[in-house]
């Protein structure tokens, strides 16, 4: 070693593109010199105020300019917030994946939707085994959350050892499968962890997660107190464990099974197919042949549980559905927390499934996936991490778990709350920030990826809340006369027969306003559209307080 690297630390970077302020698209870079690997690539839906966009991705412009480095993704379970965005970025970092065996299905799914299935380097890797890749390895470690399969990582590179939980809580009795690998995580502690990166969801929330198999009790409870209705549950189409007890509670009451939803289909296929759910034999039955059984002896696991407009149940609750409806011999359970943003929605699906009669059931039939403070506790009393940089949450979340960590006893300098796009880089010797990379959203409409932006979303945004106004001008290509208009419509801002009196005096407004122009010698058509939306615009917002989009459209004759 020569004299000028002695005593130097090596140092890893940790740049989360996305997953930090708010749930959802979560993915995190881990670059050591030039290699770099990610965790997670996953969405987000959008907010009310994102009008017609379908999803969200996250900004990957970082992974583009440095693709020849990226070793691969590494995922940590099947939820969409973790692997939703995998098929759109692919296409344009087209990477080695790997993933455990029923993210991996979960994954394949989804890459053959977009036809690029067979373009894609995939490995199933099973609980315990590490990967290699240059000189970063990663180590895929048992945990249990609301999916089979979940996986914290044991990131190992010569600066030291980080893990990352992924999503997680502590549960003794999971539906299927092993407790969460706490041996493990005492077993890398020993050794020493430079940083441990945990799920912030349920920071804020004292005491630990209850068990995922003490809803089965709850489950029984219910059907026992509706042996004579029709049940129709509604879950998240990715909480496997949730289904499985249903159908098991389902086939020890001698109830028929029917699945609905295109999501809850195709996860129940895929867990199916991989030996993640079983289904008792002649208990499972197509949603056509529901009406050849009574009610009593039918259950109909449904998407929807968030109120989505879409979904099955939505339609089930409006009447539209084409197959379902909802009667008084109906019992709905929602089995499953609201996500923030969502209570809305929700409650008018129960207000329209009541008003047809149905009895709806929404307390204590859910149990979260994410771990609470003592669950957080343990982890980082097993594990004794240098640095803590809590992820996965709102800021709120990730404050919250700084708390803990200081209640630990860890320094207030060692504990590291990162933004989106801050780069820290992370040694034995020290953590810095030491500059950003892009970091962003990226909006998902139709077949459109990235094409919907900021000032796109403010054009939609103007024309939901106060509409447009058209201002139509035919001019004469040799003189420049003005030969008809202008004439003013519009759609959304006001009703054209009760508002005959404002528009009259708007066109009037405008003729004005071009007459002036055209004596001062203005022909620009862009000073000419500008001036008629400054005036208009003025005019309008005098009158009504509204602020509509205003176009101008000339044509040439």
């Amino acid at each position: 070693m020569n004299d000028d690297t002695k005593g130097v630390h090596p140092s890893i970077k940790i740049i989360p593109l996305g997953g930090l302020e708010h749930i959802g698209m979560n993915i995190t870079v881990f670059e050591y010199e030039d290699e770099i690997i990610v965790v997670d690539c996953g969405l987000s839906f959008p907010t009310e105020d994102m009008l017609g966009i379908d999803l969200v991705i996250p900004d990957v412009t970082y992974l583009k300019e440095n693709r020849n480095k990226i070793k691969g993704f590494f995922i940590t379970h099947g939820h969409e917030d973790h692997i939703g965005a995998l098929p759109y970025i692919l296409k344009e970092v087209n990477v080695p994946v790997f993933a455990t065996m029923l993210t991996m299905g979960l994954i394949e799914r989804k890459l053959k939707e977009h036809k690029i299935l067979d373009t894609v380097d995939r490995s199933i890797v099973d609980f315990g085994n590490v990967v290699k890749v240059g000189s970063i390895s990663v180590e895929f470690i048992k945990t249990n959350h609301s999916i089979v399969d979940a996986a914290a990582l044991a990131i190992y590179s010569p600066a030291g050892v980080i893990i990352h939980t992924g999503d997680f809580k502590v549960d003794y009795t999971p539906v299927f499968g092993d407790a969460i690998d706490l041996q493990r995580f005492a077993e890398l502690g020993k050794k020493g962890v430079l940083a441990l990166l945990c799920d912030s969801t349920n920071a804020e929330r004292p005491g630990f997660t209850p068990s995922e198999k003490t809803l089965g009790r709850v489950f029984d409870n219910i059907f026992h107190e509706h042996e004579n209705r029709r049940i129709l549950v509604a879950t998240f189409a990715s909480n496997v464990d949730r289904v499985q007890q249903i159908i098991n509670t389902a086939h020890s009451y001698g109830r028929k099974v029917a699945v609905e939803g295109r999501s809850m289909i195709n996860i129940i296929n895929t867990a199916m197919e991989l030996g993640r759910l079983s289904m008792p034999e002649n208990t499972l039955i197509d949603v056509d042949e529901i009406l050849n059984y009574p009610n009593e002896k039918t259950v109909i696991i449904t998407t929807g549980s968030q109120g989505e407009s879409m979904a099955a149940l939505s339609r089930m609750a409006s009447g539209t559905h084409r197959k379902i409806k909802i009667t008084p011999m109906d019992t709905v359970i929602f089995s499953s927390h609201p996500i923030p943003g969502n209570e809305t929605a929700i409650t008018k699906v129960i207000n329209d499934l009541q008003l047809k009669g149905a009895e709806v059931v929404f307390h204590d039939t859910h149990v979260s996936g994410h771990a609470c403070k003592e669950e957080i506790k343990l982890i980082y009393s097993l594990t004794q991490p240098k640095y803590a940089v809590p992820v996965h949450g709102e800021f709120k979340h990730l404050k919250a778990q700084e708390a803990i960590a200081r209640e630990l006893g860890m320094a207030s300098e060692n504990i590291i709350i990162l933004h989106s796009g801050q780069i820290l880089s992370l040694s034995d010797e020290r953590a810095e920030i030491i500059g950003d990379a892009p970091a962003g959203e990226i909006y998902v409409d139709g077949l459109g990826v990235g094409d919907v932006g900021s000032s796109v979303m403010r054009e939609r945004q103007i024309l939901g809340a106060d509409g447009i106004v058209v201002v139509t001008l035919v001019i004469d290509s040799y003189s420049g006369e003005y030969l008809a208009g202008p004439t003013i419509t519009s759609r959304g801002f006001v009703y054209m027969k009760d508002a005959e009196d404002l528009l009259e005096e708007a066109t009037a407004l405008a003729y004005e306003k071009l007459e002036k122009l055209r004596g001062q010698g203005v022909s620009d058509w862009g000073r000419l559209k500008g001036a008629l939306k400054d005036t208009l615009g003025d005019y309008f917002r005098k009158k009504t307080k509204r602020e509509p989009m205003i176009l101008s459209v000339f044509e040439e004759v």
